[in-house]
């Protein structure tokens, strides 16, 4: 793999550069590489050599790139699908729990044991339904299921997810959010996606149930989300992602005691590049070899 030449920009990083170097790959500037690992975000993103045969962005999420008009079919695309899953899978059951067992709002009421105590509630025997049950979901399944919990798997071929006790296709969401307690938001921000939670799809889940985002912002409407949680409809929302973000300090969402935000940490930047290094040599081995790269990018269709 002497051969390959990798740049990365905008700005050197060592874990990746070490992910790099140790496959066997040099670090070059971009006007000689064959491969860039872009680290930023859309804004800035260089104008490409001819001689760059694949990206591979350090995101998940790829919308702004998309809006950007950076993504071109002239080569192959990576984003990061999967490669934080495991960190993303731990926060997800960290703040379903937090409600359900009403840490939540404990936090922020003083000893209101009369109003707390009869709220609590086990994941044991719930069925939760994680929506968009890619990566994270793969790697929450088994969480759910140490705690007792039936999961319900949600993504768009139907086809079986390890570990969960049902997979339904996306076009029966409406079954899925009906049969469950609680509702994991794992799926990317596609137009298809957009405000999957709505009025509607929420007057389908139960008094008690707690809505979990860790994808992206824009699958809730959040004011119907407010909405809801006004009425008592459900039980509590935990966001680790808002549209937008971060959202104003006086949004109506911080009033309520059923409520956590946490500022878009279930991946954590400080640990981003250190959590991307061994899939980015993988994928470097593969590319080198000629095969199918980890986490490839469909030019169209927005991940």
């Amino acid at each position: 793999m002497n051969s390959l030449r990798v740049a990365i920009e905008p700005t050197s990083d060592r874990p990746l550069a070490s992910a790099v170097e140790e496959t066997g790959a040099a670090v070059v500037p971009l006007a000689e590489a064959q491969a860039l690992v872009w680290i930023g975000g859309p804004a800035g993103f260089p104008e490409l050599p001819d001689a760059v045969e694949w990206v591979a962005l350090s995101t998940a999420g790829i919308e702004g790139f998309v809006e950007a008009g950076v993504i071109d079919d002239k080569r192959i695309w990576t984003n990061a699908s999967g490669f934080y899953a495991r960190g993303v899978a731990e926060h997800a059951l960290a703040l379903l729990l937090g409600g359900t067992r009403q840490i939540v709002r404990s936090a922020k009421t003083r000893w209101a044991k009369d109003t707390v105590d009869p709220a609590v509630r086990t994941l044991r025997g719930s069925t939760v339904a994680i929506v968009g049950a890619g990566g994270i979901g793969r790697e929450l399944t088994p969480l759910l299921k140490a705690c007792g919990a039936r999961v319900l798997a949600v993504n768009r071929s139907g086809r079986p997810v390890d570990g969960a006790d049902v997979t339904v296709a996306s076009d029966r969401i409406d079954e899925a959010l009906t049969q469950s307690d609680h509702v994991v938001l794992a799926a990317p921000d596609t137009p298809e996606t957009r405000h999957t939670i709505n009025d509607r799809t929420l007057a389908l889940l139960k008094p008690h149930s707690w809505i979990v985002n860790v994808a992206r912002g824009p699958l809730v409407d959040e004011a119907a989300l407010e909405r809801a949680l006004t009425a008592r409809t459900i039980g509590g929302a935990a966001l680790d992602v808002t549209d937008p973000e971060p959202p104003a300090s006086d949004h109506p969402l911080f009033g309520f005691d059923n409520v956590v935000i946490t500022p878009h940490v279930a991946n954590p930047n400080g640990r981003l590049t250190e959590e991307m290094a061994p899939y980015l040599a993988e994928n470097l081995r593969r590319f080198a070899a000629g095969e199918e790269l980890l986490a490839r990018i469909e030019i169209g269709r927005g991940y």
